[in-house]
């Protein structure tokens, strides 16, 4: 193995930037490993971590980008992949400006807003710890804010929203991954059709994977979607008191294009479901409430209990060879991998009717914790049925998110693989703007890998949720994981149901999907 460790002294790029160069390196031929990250203390540790040495003299106006190869020839194939994808960003390489004659670009959030008297929201995607002071620009500028930073302190959220409430205006977030404003899709966002009749459904959702899946089993019926507002995985906890939810609520009640507003949720707290109940009573629009949890109904059944609700006939919900699926006389332990956090939670709860207690770092009762080794890939030896969410805070502090960068989650796909213990591994794969170009790309082969290489009865299963506009072809998509070998589902709780037999060995519940 070669190594190569540089640094570009003043050459500022953003995180998202940077996580795409840092997948670009990583599929270079040749390329083991590979980080581009601005040189910060944290990103300093995480590249040591990885074997590599950093100059001592790095800070965090560098860009510090480190490539392991086979070769020197795959170093040059990683160098190069990290040029073509700095240039393709269509951002300098250093702090200079964009050229004699060229536009200033503005350099504070209140500055931008003047300069763009009629944008009603600011996205911001910055440290975490950063976000307030920039965030208050916004809300004092008199605009929205949506906020893709996660990490942010739970203080400072509670203070940005109730500053926001004072004001009339909706904080999308922290880790607000997906929202879709008068069709404009914002951060991680599917490409929805348009029904040229019918009702119209807005979405509020204190999650992102969730929101996506209940608008896409919603576009497959044809249904179309007014606005899909993202308020933040920790809005309905106990702190937050579902304080955007219910802002959103007042919007989309308010919203002469929306005819019925869906709340989508990671399991509530229970005094922040009943502030947002209420609301929600008091408003003028039909709502339905789809909140994930042990006795609630899934994500699948809420939509159709939504589209009851809109007289739209539940459409059967496609699935691709899931017969491969079908349990038998062996069972054992089931491992989920998922990037999304609401889909994994769903997992647990549909899976947990069938297989009982599941153990996750975001556990649905404190006693089934698993600790994660601070941020490292955990060993589940041993660990009895388990569903991981790869998008916590403890996996993306300083590195991409999984539906941006799949390397942790193969790496954890060739250990259940090898593990004698595990019976069915479960996927999930999100689609549209902003998620990974290609995800079969890299995950089919590792998972024809991982089946060839088990040495006894193994299944994988994969939730894919995407629509049939988006970039990456859910088609051409579920067609390379199917001949990888797997089972498709679109609806995410018929993939757990279906995991789940095959672990216990017994056949599954029947449904639409």
């Amino acid at each position: 193995m070669t190594d190569h460790v540089t640094l570009r002294r003043g050459a500022y790029h953003d995180s998202v930037t940077l996580m795409r160069i840092t997948q670009a390196a990583t599929a270079a031929v040749g390329v083991t490993v590979a980080q581009v990250a601005m040189a910060t203390a944290l990103n300093i540790e995480l590249t040591t971590d990885l074997g590599f040495e950093v100059p001592a003299d790095a800070g965090p106006n560098d860009l510090l980008v480190a490539v392991r190869a086979d070769d020197e020839t795959g170093i040059a194939a990683g160098i190069a992949a990290v040029d073509a994808a700095l240039a393709a960003s269509g951002r300098p390489s250093s702090t200079g400006g964009g050229g004699f004659g060229a536009p200033i670009a503005p350099r504070t959030v209140r500055s931008a807003a003047r300069a763009a008297p009629d944008a009603a929201v600011v996205l911001l995607s910055v440290p975490g710890p950063s976000v307030i002071g920039e965030a208050m620009d916004a809300l004092g500028a008199g605009r929205h804010v949506m906020i893709f930073s996660d990490n942010v302190p739970l203080e400072h959220e509670l203070a940005l929203k109730q500053t926001a409430a004072q004001r009339g205006l909706l904080v999308m977030g922290p880790d607000c991954g997906t929202a879709i404003v008068s069709g404009v899709g914002l951060g991680f966002a599917n490409v929805l059709g348009a029904a040229d009749e019918g009702p119209r459904v807005g979405i509020i959702a204190a999650s992102g994977t969730g929101a996506q899946q209940v608008s896409c089993l919603l576009d497959e019926a044809d249904v179309s979607i007014s606005h899909l507002l993202g308020v933040g995985g920790r809005d309905l906890s106990e702190t937050i008191g579902g304080a955007s939810a219910m802002q959103a609520l007042r919007m989309l009640d308010a919203d002469p294009t929306t005819d019925h507003i869906v709340i989508v949720s990671k399991p509530p707290h229970p005094s922040a479901e009943r502030a947002v109940l209420a609301a929600a009573a008091a408003g003028a629009t039909p709502v339905t409430t789809v909140l994930i949890g042990a006795g609630r109904p899934d994500l699948t059944a809420g939509v159709e209990a939504v589209l009851a609700a809109i007289g739209v006939e539940p459409p059967w919900w496609p699935s691709w060879s899931a017969g491969r699926a079908k349990p038998d006389a062996h069972h054992g332990a089931l491992r989920g991998l998922y990037a999304g956090g609401t889909l994994a939670d769903e997992a647990m709860v549909v899976a947990g009717r069938t297989l009982g207690d599941i153990r996750s770092n975001i556990p649905l009762r404190p006693d089934l914790a698993l600790t994660s080794g601070g941020g490292g890939v955990p060993d589940l030896s041993g660990a009895g049925h388990v569903v991981v969410d790869l998008g916590d805070d403890a996996f993306t502090l300083g590195r991409p998110h999984p539906m941006i960068d799949p390397t942790v989650r193969l790496e954890l796909l060739a250990q259940q693989a090898a593990d004698p213990d595990v019976r069915v591994i479960l996927l999930d794969v999100v689609l549209g703007h902003g998620a990974e170009p290609d995800p079969s790309a890299r995950l089919a082969p590792a998972i024809r890998g991982a089946l060839d290489a088990a040495g006894r009865p193994l299944t994988v299963v994969v939730s894919l949720c995407g629509t049939a506009f988006d970039p990456q072809d859910r088609e051409a998509q579920s067609a390379s994981f199917v001949r990888a070998g797997a089972a498709v589902f679109y609806s995410n709780a018929a993939a757990a149901a279906a995991a789940a037999a095959v672990a216990a060995g017994i056949e599954p519940a029947g449904g639409r999907g």
